[in-house]
């Protein structure tokens, strides 16, 4: 049974109103998260442009973002046993705005270091809150409603995600194609001064964040999110591995956090790549900029049917095999074909994509008992998947081409269907056992 220490000694009516509320303040947070996570699609093309990379120095911008994740997953669960879930968020939401006004001196000296130490502080910050948020939402309320829960927070990410590149692209990329053309001849010292205009465009929307982030910090910290006692919820499971002694012993967790690791990376690139590939088959920057939107418009069509699905019509474990058969497919096809085509099917990878989080998780984390709380340590650093996969794909973006580089999303699609069918249940009890130990699970 979940306890909320701050409503505990409350009518049931007030316990439900407590927790409505706090599910409206965490999707607040997962509406934050995608904004500020999905905007990285518009500043991969916008940095290449102002500070004159290749595609493989770009990428840097999802790898500086992401690899905090690995870095500071296990501080941050460090960070949450002192401050309390609450306290932390606002911490979390602290560090974030300390993120963003790095790209204020970022911008104005055109510094493509500074803006990579901003995007890493911004990633410092949502790891602090995604360590947070993500067992928060899954164990605030009954377990056998949790991928219900967790499939609406994926559709506030995936709203805010698609607006993001849409006003930050609207902003730093207007006119990006006649600057490009322009650019090619146009004088050494002029050229450096329409670069510079261009990095300045980036401060406002910044400003604009700081201010917002800020804001809500506040409001979380007076707000009356209830505690949850995780120490006692692990102890109600415990007895399910009596005889375990470390968290490496459940091989199923392990290969979850590969296959995590793998799905952000594919989600990321999807999402993130977009753009600059329109751009590369030879799709105006002023259309393409729109793209990433459309892959996080069909993760939102995958969680609707999540949640009206699973598991009334489908289980987890078979949205996941359809989710990595599509990836399959659609990576296939997008390799295979040119212009608008290729772009559509990388898009359609959203839907690919869509279930697999809600898929993998509770799959992953079924019948760790005690160990739940490191066991979810292990998966948001897995997290990290989004900083390595899509600058591997850079690198193959400039050694081979754009469209081929995308033959590494195969084998990860590959891996993602053996744990569907075989590898989430590697050393783990029966189904039965699982349901009663940990019912989230099912």
């Amino acid at each position: 049974m979940t306890n909320l220490s701050s409503s505990a000694a409350l009518p049931q009516d007030s316990k439900r109103s407590n927790t409505t509320n706090a599910i409206y303040i965490i999707g607040a947070l997962f509406f934050i998260f995608g904004f500020v996570t999905w905007m990285n699609s518009v500043l991969i093309p916008y940095l290449k442009l102002a500070c004159e990379l290749n595609n493989f120095e770009s990428y840097l911008v999802a790898f500086s973002f992401y690899i905090s994740y690995l870095v500071m997953a296990v501080p941050s669960a460090w960070l949450l046993k002192k401050t309390g879930f609450k306290n932390g968020m606002s911490v979390g939401l602290g560090i974030m705005a300390l993120g963003a006004l790095i790209f204020i001196p970022a911008a104005l000296n055109r510094t493509y270091i500074l803006f990579l130490l901003g995007l890493f502080v911004q990633g410092t910050g949502l790891a602090v809150l995604q360590t947070a948020s993500n067992p928060y939402i899954t164990i605030l309320g009954p377990p056998e409603s949790a991928a219900k829960r967790i499939s609406i927070m994926g559709i506030c990410n995936k709203v805010a995600g698609s607006i993001a590149p849409i006003v930050l692209g609207a902003i730093t990329l207007k006119d990006a194609d006649g600057l490009k053309t322009r650019l090619i001849t146009m004088p050494a010292a002029q050229k450096a001064v329409e670069l510079n205009e261009l990095a300045h465009r980036v401060i406002l929307p910044y400003v604009i964040i700081i201010v917002v982030l800020v804001i809500l910090a506040v409001l979380i910290s007076f707000s009356s999110l209830p505690e949850i006692d995780t120490d006692h919820e692990d102890e109600a499971v415990a007895a399910a591995n009596t005889n375990k002694t470390s968290v490496f012993q459940f091989p199923h967790l392990l290969l979850g956090v590969l296959t995590l690791f793998l799905y952000v990376g594919v989600e990321v690139l999807a999402g993130d790549s977009i753009i600059s590939y329109g751009g590369s088959q030879g799709i105006p920057l002023s259309t393409a900029k729109f793209f990433t939107t459309c892959t996080l418009l069909g993760m939102i069509l995958g969680y609707v049917t999540g949640i009206i699905c699973i598991p009334k019509f489908f289980t987890q474990e078979k949205a996941l095999k359809v989710s990595a058969v599509l990836g399959i497919i659609f990576s296939l096809i997008a390799i295979f074909t040119t212009g608008y085509i290729s772009v559509l099917f990388i898009a359609l990878l959203g839907i690919a994509n869509s279930l697999l989080w809600p898929a993998i998780w509770p799959l992953a984390i079924a019948g760790l008992g005690r160990f739940t709380k490191i066991g979810s340590s292990l998966m948001i650093m897995a997290i990290a998947g989004g900083a390595l996969i899509p600058l591997a794909y850079g690198r193959l973006a400039d050694v081979v081409n754009p469209t081929n580089a995308y033959w590494i999303l195969v084998p990860c699609y590959v891996f993602i269907f053996f744990y569907a069918v075989k590898g989430h249940k590697i050393g783990l009890a029966t189904r039965a056992e699982i349901k009663e130990t940990y019912p989230i699970a099912e």
